[in-house]
């Protein structure tokens, strides 16, 4: 088995499982390559002699040809991931040293446990769409899908945008906001939950469109298809706006339209019996939790 370990830097409290997951691997007999900036990490903050293939980019993740990718960090690091992994279906299984996470869920506590559901076939392939991104004067940007959202927001002003939104060439509404967030499934608990939207069970086959800050507060979060297309013009006293694909973040000319609508990519998530989207939910969002018992 050859397994690619993804990651940037971690806390140094989280070193030890971090060692012990490397221990297991070896003991495992397992070929490793490791991102090369987590190598480098790991050289100047750990007392870290081993030597193994590194990647940098997507082709070299490709070359490695891993059977899964294990990522160290929060759900940004695996957001940073499917850049490299794009639409090679290579599953990933998160390890949580961050914070929230949601996508990253196997907890530093649960590492040796998910290595053996890992090594036994004892898990999941929990498959998430993705969100494709297309500009008219051929510009987008690249890679051009996003895992979580796509959001459109004003740049270097503290007015609010005009977002002209239509779904299927149909008008549907004139967003006067701070911005715009398209989320899929899997980004209904990320920027768009924390803006109002709902949640959305994975596997659901939905967009959310989720106004920013929004003028007009009957204007309220709205679920679409996900086959639906959807294309944006935007307004602004400046002459330019942003567009971020999860956390990389684009600027454009307010002439330039966008059109979105479901990608080809497809990522692959590895889910054990010891996580599940109601228990994460209830775990994360501390659900059910009432301070008067």
């Amino acid at each position: 088995m050859k397994i690619a370990v993804y990651g940037k830097a971690f806390k140094l409290d989280a070193r030890p499982h971090i060692e012990g997951l490397y221990k297991r691997l070896i003991e495992e007999g397992i070929e490793i390559a490791l991102y090369d900036r987590l190598e480098a990490f790991l050289h100047e903050h750990c007392e870290w002699k081993n030597e193994h293939p590194t990647f940098a980019n997507h082709k070299q993740l490709k070359a490695f040809d891993p059977d899964f990718l294990i990522t160290i960090g929060g759900d940004g690091t695996i957001l940073d991931a499917v850049t490299l992994v794009r639409n090679n279906r290579i599953p990933i299984l998160g390890i949580n040293t961050g914070r929230l996470g949601f996508l990253s869920n196997v907890a530093k506590e649960e590492i040796d446990a998910s290595i053996d559901k890992l090594l036994s076939g004892n898990y999941v392939i929990n498959p998430r769409y993705t969100l494709m991104v297309t500009t008219d004067d051929d510009t987008q940007p690249e890679p051009n899908f996003a895992l979580n959202e796509v959001t459109v927001s004003r740049k270097g002003t503290t007015s609010m945008i005009t977002v002209h939104t239509y779904i299927n060439d149909e008008y549907l509404n004139s967003y006067w906001a701070d911005g715009l967030i398209v989320a899929t499934t899997t980004g209904s608990t990320g920027y768009s939950l924390s803006c109002g939207g709902p949640i959305m069970m994975p596997g659901s086959k939905n967009f959310v469109i989720t106004p920013i800050a929004p003028h007009n507060l009957t204007v309220r979060p709205f679920v679409i298809p996900s086959d639906f297309k959807i294309r944006l013009q935007i307004e602004g006293r400046e002459n330019e706006y942003l567009l971020s694909l999860d956390s990389r973040i684009y600027s454009y000319r307010n002439e330039v339209e966008l059109f979105l609508q479901r990608s080809e990519v497809t990522i692959l998530l590895v889910q054990t019996d010891l996580q599940s989207f109601p228990s994460t939910l209830r775990n994360k969002l501390v659900w059910g939790l009432d301070r008067r018992n």
